[in-house]
């Protein structure tokens, strides 16, 4: 990746692309948790070692830094960081996937 961490930090955002692209190319997001970001944006666990990036709400300047803070303190830990980095990588948000769930889910619904 060519950064470490993907800042986004929108008050509002129906379903952005951008931190889909950080995922997949191994940078870890930090959003707001709003709309689509909150959606496709796990928040991490060290403790479990599941999530893919890091959330903040409420839209203030304090819980912002507190996100950012808790991206900085896992990013000292190597193997962590790199667990978050590949939790991210193996996302797949692809239109192939939705398609299948959307058959199934058809299927299941004709039955």
């Amino acid at each position: 990746a060519g950064a470490d961490v993907f800042l986004m930090p929108s008050r509002f955002e129906p379903c952005g692309l951008n931190q889909l692209y950080s995922l997949r190319y191994g940078t870890v997001p930090v959003v707001h948790a709003t709309g689509g970001l909150d959606d496709t944006v796990v928040e991490f666990d060290a403790r479990v070692g599941l999530g893919t990036g890091f959330k903040f709400t409420p839209y203030t300047e304090e819980a912002f830094l507190a996100a950012l803070r808790r991206a900085i303190d896992t990013r000292r830990d190597a193997a962590t960081w790199q667990r978050l980095v590949t939790n991210g990588m193996s996302q797949d948000f692809s239109w192939q996937r939705a398609a299948r769930e959307y058959a199934r889910l058809y299927t299941s619904l004709a039955e």
